[in-house]
């Protein structure tokens, strides 16, 4: 089984708690769906949220979700002008027999402007 990494990130309307929760929530969820994954296929999940996001953790919403086990790190974003604002980036570690081409990086809505060469 070989270790793989996968991308994503999701723009807030707003930096409230509950849709922050709301909105990472879909984000994992379909991080894990798409590339056919369970909790126990995690090795670490990175967090990152632009600096303009202060009302949570990212991480919560990964807790509430039932990922409990595993590693789970959150760090603001570079402040870089000119940027999307509000948004929220993962990079997860995973154990996958699929190629690294394989792998599906999923950016939700606006975010999708990221990544335009992997959003699927």
């Amino acid at each position: 089984m070989a270790v793989r990494a996968v991308r994503g990130a999701v723009q807030l309307e707003r930096d409230a708690a509950d849709h922050m929760d709301e909105q990472v929530s879909e984000l994992l969820t379909a991080i894990l769906e798409r590339n056919g994954l369970t909790a126990d296929d995690l090795i670490s999940i990175w967090f990152t949220a632009t600096p303009d996001l202060h009302s949570d953790f990212p991480a919560a919403a990964a807790r509430k979700l039932g990922i409990v086990d595993v590693p789970l790190i959150c760090a603001q974003e570079l402040d870089i002008k000119g940027a999307m604002p509000r948004v929220v980036r993962v990079l997860a570690h995973i154990e996958s027999d699929k190629p690294r081409a394989e792998i599906a990086h999923v950016y939700l809505g606006a975010a999708g402007a990221l990544r335009k060469d992997i959003a699927q």
